[in-house]
């Protein structure tokens, strides 16, 4: 009775030799399709073109409405276009579209295959937050506590209002016995501050300071920063002048730093790929590429898909570097642990 089951089975069509069959038959009319080579043109000039975009992204003009600091702040996004062109080829039946798709997988993993891994370490002499609390943030006091429960050294704080201000040194002060407010942007240490100054970049007003913090490893300077926003605009483009403006003169500041050991935290309204950093990201290095666990992405806070908060260091080595939880803020905060 089980052979007449057998022998039934491979009659309608589910047993194991009838599908190695079709598939055998199935083999045989692609290689004699000679339009596999010919059907999915489009569909490859695509995946070349995704290809070009994402490793020649520093050639995508800025002169039009900034579009490249555009492109190159969703980057890594543009790697959704990939499954999206394997499954037309697949649907296709195109050979050459397949073909062509690897090339920009293989773009894709070469800039950001390393991100993907956790490459976080333990230890660390000092912590180090940063935060963009948001101006209209409806309770200041639960974000500063959350602030102070994340165990930080040190924590810098953008977008601070004078209405808020006092609540936020209120939550704080039980946790970080040193402090320097310069505009809108803030430093809370648990270690003294000393050549505490505001640093102009170039908006009439302080989103940026420098400060000393006296770690028990030595001295450290650090810098807190807000960058002017960006926005897109139909009739303007990617608005990011007056941000690239303010950060060749934080770029500035930095180059003229006389510690060799330097952290910047602050929301630079960019990405580490947005070429209009450069005065900036070329002097530094991210936690979150060296230490960091994913891409680390920091706004909007209800559905991240940017990095535009930074922690940037020189002269120290980064260890861990991750996000907290979320807050009433529109960012995330992000932290960092560094061995100095």
């Amino acid at each position: 009775m089980a052979q007449a089951y057998a022998t039934e089975t491979g009659r309608d069509g589910s047993g194991p030799e009838r599908r190695t069959d079709r598939m055998r038959r199935a083999m045989t009319a692609l290689r004699h399709d000679r339009g596999i080579w010919r059907r999915g043109l489009v569909l490859a000039a695509v995946a070349v073109l995704l290809a070009l975009i994402m490793g020649l992204h520093a050639r995508v003009p800025n002169a039009v409405g900034n579009l490249g600091s555009l492109v190159e702040t969703f980057l890594p996004w543009l790697g959704l276009a990939i499954p999206v062109v394997i499954a037309l080829a697949f649907v296709r039946r195109s050979a050459t579209a397949l073909i062509a798709v690897i090339l920009p997988v293989v773009v894709w993993l070469n800039m950001f295959g390393g991100l993907v891994f956790d490459k976080s370490g333990s230890g660390g002499d000092l912590t180090v937050v940063t935060h963009n609390v948001n101006a209209e943030n409806p309770d200041p006091e639960g974000t500063a506590r959350k602030i102070a429960a994340s165990g930080a050294d040190v924590v810098a704080l953008e977008e601070l209002t004078q209405s808020d201000l006092p609540a936020y040194r209120k939550a704080l002060a039980g946790t970080f016995k040193y402090r320097t407010v310069e505009g809108t942007v803030g430093v809370w240490s648990k270690y003294p501050l000393s050549d505490s100054e505001a640093v102009d970049i170039k908006l009439g007003w302080s989103r940026a300071l420098r400060t000393t913090v006296a770690t028990p490893q030595g001295k450290v300077a650090v810098f807190a920063a807000h960058l002017p926003s960006v926005r897109v605009k139909l009739d303007a483009g990617f608005t990011a002048g007056q941000r690239d403006r303010s950060a060749e003169a934080l770029g500035v500041a930095i180059r003229d730093e006389p510690l060799d050991r330097v952290i910047l935290l602050g929301d630079l309204n960019g990405t580490m790929n947005d070429r209009a950093l450069s005065p900036v990201t070329s002097q530094l290095r991210s936690t979150q590429g060296a230490a960091g666990d994913g891409f680390g992405f920091s706004w909007p806070a209800a559905f991240p898909m940017a990095r535009i908060d930074q922690i940037m260091v020189r002269g120290v080595e980064p260890e861990a570097s991750w996000a907290l939880d979320r807050t009433d803020s529109d960012h995330l905060p992000l932290a960092a642990s560094v061995r100095l």
